[in-house]
């Protein structure tokens, strides 16, 4: 959410949305989009358990319940109504709008703007269909005008990978900061902001913060584009003149200005479509989607076979994962269309291959993304798509890649399914023991948190890229014999000075280590090898 006029863009790399690129980017090009006020964190959503990414221990699929089962959890500012459930969502809706009529030319010219746009609303209902019925239900259990769930016709054009200048993404056009306060999270795999469930349960809970605040839905809807201290502030101004404080009455930008007689507009021509010679297509008054829990990493056209629905379906329900491959650290909710998790499940129960054909690559520090592509056998556009990757962007700048794990044979490594995770150190814990824990080795620990030395303190935090529970643990090629014996041996770090004629490969063998740990070390590569340059060493005592 932010304020300012801007153009509103469509992120169809890897998860499109149901229309097409260009229809899209058309649909979008005069949405405007609220500001980023600050925000409290949203409460946490109760979990339901359903299905697990874990063929040994699959649950009882007969126990998935539809999203709109699941109640919410924390302290919400109004009591849940009681759902009414019609053969249209769209006279659900009609019964529960509650906004006031508003007088003004605004409201007049958008009911116009829309009507001479029905391909345009025909669009943006095509794509509601599968959002629509969760929303009005989470808007309904929490007391609160049904306008609200019009609100993404006016904020995203329905489009949950709608993306803006600012940096707006999402149904609800959360910024990066916003979506954090809410406690929606963001990674190089994942958006929150473009979560259906969580963005929605995060504005919902705004908006009703806002209207707690300033006591009406059209001052709440004002402060939600424009930010709660500005609205405040434009208030008091008025008071200070003896002025009313309506909305209308406020002195305010003109998007804002702008902004709830659009989204009084909409209301008014799902209202009355036949009036504005608009054709509403019918939604069902049912879940369009189930929610499972996935616990693995899987690939998203794995995940789709699976489940036995078309790949752009599944991300259209899921656009929250961002690549190739669905990646948490934790267990993650995944959307599949009500009917499908039974098959997910039983099909996932006989699968027997590896669940993912990416890996993790740590790239040496400026190491070019050209050159890590010719690597691993794959074009330099796949490479950045796969990890939404700007075009523009040459280098790596140090973030965890993904590769395809095929082409693992091509490096020194061969890589185990990427996962990453902290480990807490307890009392008694080791190096040795938890790199053998993690599937990995002690110098890629003392690596990846930069340690100097094998001493460990209880409560200390490690970071580690191991493989996915139930996946294989990883194997090294030609050099892991050596590693093996290394890790069954203290540590010590060791300062090199590089000589005349020394190699990555030399220097690896003196000290019985692998190429690439010297390069993670130290984040160097073969052409900056001077003589005199002091490279660091982690290797097991007694090499050297």
């Amino acid at each position: 959410m932010r304020f300012g006029s801007i153009f509103i863009v469509g992120i169809i790399a890897l998860f499109p949305a149901v229309a097409g690129a260009n229809t899209i980017l058309d649909d979008l090009a005069a949405i405007h989009s609220p500001s980023t006020p600050a925000a409290r964190p949203a409460p946490p959503r109760e979990n339901s358990d359903n299905v697990v990414f874990n063929k040994k221990h699959v649950l009882d699929v007969s126990s998935c319940r539809a999203n709109f089962l699941t109640p919410l959890a924390g302290n919400a500012p109004f009591q849940h109504a009681p759902i009414r459930m019609t053969g249209n969502v769209w006279s659900r809706i009609r019964e529960g709008f509650a906004l006031p009529a508003m007088n003004s030319p605004l409201v007049r010219k958008n009911e116009a703007w829309y009507a001479d746009r029905p391909e345009y609303m025909a669009r943006m209902v095509e794509r509601s269909q599968r959002y629509l019925y969760y929303i009005v239900n989470e808007v309904e259990k929490r007391g609160m005008p049904t306008e609200i769930a019009l609100l993404p016709m006016v904020e995203s054009a329905y489009n949950p990978t709608a993306y803006s200048h600012s940096h707006a993404a999402g149904l609800w056009q959360f910024t990066p900061a916003t979506g954090r306060t809410f406690g929606l999270r963001q990674t190089g795999w994942y958006d929150g902001r473009r979560d259906i469930v969580a963005a929605t349960d995060a504005a919902l809970d705004y908006l009703q913060k806002l209207h707690g605040m300033f006591g009406n839905w059209a001052l709440a809807l004002a402060a939600y584009n424009w930010g709660e201290g500005a609205v405040s502030r434009a208030i008091a101004r008025n008071q200070a003149k003896g002025l009313p404080t309506d909305f209308l009455s406020l002195k305010l930008p003109a998007e804002t200005r702008n902004y709830v007689p659009r989204l009084i507009a909409v209301r008014n021509i799902v209202l009355n479509p036949a009036r504005f010679g608009i054709k509403l297509a019918a939604i069902p008054d049912r879940p369009y989607f189930t929610e499972v829990v996935a616990r693995h990493h899987i690939d998203v056209r794995l995940a789709a076979r699976l489940a036995e629905v078309p790949v752009k379906e599944l991300r259209s329900l899921n656009p929250g994962y961002k690549g190739p491959v669905i990646h948490s650290s934790k267990p993650t909710p995944l959307l599949l269309p009500v009917g499908k998790a039974k098959v997910f499940a039983e099909n996932l129960q006989s699968y027997s291959k590896p669940l993912t054909s990416w890996r993790a690559y740590r790239p040496w520090r400026g190491e070019k993304l050209y050159r890590i592509a010719e690597k691993f056998h794959l074009s330099l556009a796949r490479l950045k798509t796969a990890n939404h990757i700007s075009r523009r962007r040459r280098h790596a700048s140090g973030r965890m890649l993904l590769v395809p794990l095929r082409h693992a044979r091509h490096t020194r490594y061969r890589s185990p399914i990427f996962s990453y995770r902290t480990h807490t150190v307890r009392p008694g814990d080791s190096l040795y023991a938890i790199a053998r824990h993690y599937g990995t080795t002690v110098n890629a620990l003392m690596a990846w948190n930069h340690l100097r030395s094998s001493r460990l303190k209880p409560g200390q935090r490690l970071a580690t890229f191991g493989p996915a529970a139930g996946a294989p643990r990883p194997t090294l090629a030609r050099a892991s014999s050596r590693h093996r014996r290394n890790a069954r041996r203290p540590v010590r770090r060791t300062r090199y000075t590089i000589r005349q004629g020394d190699t990555l490969s030399s220097i690896a063998q003196r000290f019985n280590v692998a190429v690439n740990d010297i390069r993670r070390w130290n984040k160097v590569s073969p052409r900056h090898l001077r003589p005199g340059r002091k490279v660091t060493i982690y290797a097991a005592d007694g090499d050297s």
